[in-house]
């Protein structure tokens, strides 16, 4: 449902996206991760048709971005950064404008308008100055009016930026909702959004698209992938750790002081290396008092960091 290939956004001297090919299919949740300024938004903005492509082309639906730009316009809705909205206007205007510039009148635009405030749940400030909002709802407003003609493709850039963590679970429990239906993009920092949204994530540096995978796929990456944890009493955390240190492979042991009299104590295996039965025996061995035991799937913000933080040769590390 959206096809890029070679696509490149260029400001003068400073080359923003470059040379980035993607495919994205109906039922797929994108994750799309990059540092400030690695040209997450530019390149939203050239397949949601705001900006025209210095280089590759960009399809929605089959549709050229720059061929078709109103047929790709029916079937995309676009959550920009910032939501920008008229302030003065109220929710329910300005998803009435929306509804307009989009062709639908009445009966039909109050039934869109209506479903998507619910989907939303901006009911009870839908007659409230824009101005006047919090920024959670501010969200949500332009969130409304990506979905208020129901495409085909969402592309939602930072779209729970600003929500409480109610709020969050709300749109995140919205977009696995609606996923089976439709392509969505989903640009965010927010690192766990991906595994509980995402069924697929790209990371871009630089402006070039330097790793492509499933959350658990980056999971694995992870030198934490298959790390056990335990909580223990302080007191016997010196000694655990020299033991757990001479457990087949294990390559490290972190501690960390939790108070309380307790401790944590992370095993670190060697790459490829499962752990987690080797420790459970030494445990029983030992007859160690354990509060909890349990295996890390792998840290995603360790992976990102490793991606995009450029090598001594000034590049970052493709994947």
């Amino acid at each position: 449902m959206i096809e890029i290939e070679n696509l490149g956004k260029r400001f003068g001297a400073i080359q923003a996206v470059d040379g980035i090919t993607l495919k994205v299919a109906k039922g797929e949740v994108l994750g799309f991760l990059g540092p400030n300024g690695a040209g997450k938004s530019t390149t939203m903005k050239m397949v949601a048709g705001y900006l025209a492509p210095s280089a590759g082309t960009a399809k929605v639906c089959g549709f050229d971005v720059v061929e078709n730009p109103i047929a790709v316009k029916r079937r995309v809705g676009y959550l920009p950064e910032g939501a920008p909205a008229y302030p003065d206007m109220t929710p329910r205007g300005f998803l009435k404008f929306c509804a307009e510039l989009r062709g639908f009148t009445g009966a039909d635009r109050a039934e869109r308008i209506a479903r998507a405030a619910e989907l939303t749940q901006l009911g009870a400030v839908m007659q409230q100055p824009i101005d006047t909002l919090s920024k959670g709802f501010k969200r949500r407003v332009g969130l409304a009016q990506a979905l208020l003609h129901d495409p085909e493709v969402l592309i939602l850039d930072e779209p729970t930026d600003g929500l409480d963590p109610n709020q969050k679970h709300d749109v995140r429990s919205l977009i696995r909702a609606m996923a089976a239906e439709k392509a969505i993009v989903i640009s965010t920092h927010i690192l766990e959004e991906v595994d509980a949204v995402c069924s697929r994530a790209v990371v871009i540096a630089g402006g070039r698209l330097v790793a492509d995978g499933t959350p658990a796929e980056f999971e694995a990456r992870s030198r934490h992938h298959n790390a056990v944890s335990i909580v223990l009493p302080v007191r016997t955390a010196a000694a655990a750790a020299a033991a757990i240190r001479a457990v087949a492979g294990v390559e490290s042991v972190e501690q960390a002081d939790l108070g309380g009299g307790a401790a944590r104590l992370t095993a670190v295996p060697r790459k490829g290396r499962d752990i987690a039965a080797a420790l459970r025996q030494a445990i029983a061995d030992k007859g160690w008092d354990i509060d909890e035991f349990h295996i890390e799937r792998g840290r995603l913000d360790e992976v990102f960091r490793a991606i995009t933080q450029p090598t001594a040769g000034g590049d970052t590390g493709h994947a």
